[in-house]
């Protein structure tokens, strides 16, 4: 492995970090034992700055540069943003419906090419033995809203971006860079 700066961050595809390295997992390290990495890092990523000081956490995380893009806002070193998962309420959700739509003709088929649920679809008689669920008539009314249940039961889901299961390093020992 080429020579590494302390403080470097690379991403590595195994379950262990090589030695000079550690997780970025947020974890605390005593400043006595990690004098040059803490002059780099400071307190950016927490500790008390006397006797700890604390990695990068970039578990579940997607990293990004510091700065401002055009027409984006501005991001600082060691800030967090984003979830991993989210709730989502009705009052954040658009205006909109899921009627389910039927006809309210008898049924005729047991088949659904091209054709419609028909009324009566759940207990219609039988057409060479299957149950005729579909009408070729458009569809005309909705079911009633007992029929339809409410999605999602205020439960969060998962709002990571695709990914790989690879791990953020940073490096503990390698030259110290230099100021510009």
């Amino acid at each position: 492995m080429s020579d590494q700066f302390v403080a470097e961050i690379r991403i590595f595809p195994f379950n262990f970090p090589p030695k000079g390295w550690a997780f970025c997992n947020g974890q605390l390290m005593p400043i006595s034992q990690n004098t040059a990495l803490f002059a780099l890092l400071g307190t950016t990523y927490g500790g008390d700055g006397k006797s700890t000081f604390a990695l990068p956490n970039l578990e579940g995380c997607a990293a990004m540069q510091p700065g401002q893009g055009s027409g984006l806002s501005e991001r600082f070193l060691g800030e967090e943003g984003g979830t991993q998962s989210i709730t989502l309420l009705s009052s954040e959700m658009p205006a909109h419906s899921h009627n389910f739509m039927t006809s309210n003709n008898d049924a005729a088929s047991g088949t659904p090419a091209g054709q419609q649920f028909a009324k009566g679809a759940w207990d219609s008689g039988s057409e060479s033995g299957r149950i005729a669920t579909y009408t070729t008539n458009p569809p005309d009314t909705t079911f009633a809203f007992q029929a339809l249940s409410i999605a999602g039961g205020n439960l969060p889901h998962p709002n990571m971006q695709p990914y790989l299961t690879l791990n953020y390093c940073i490096a503990l020992q390698g030259i110290f860079p230099q100021r510009p």
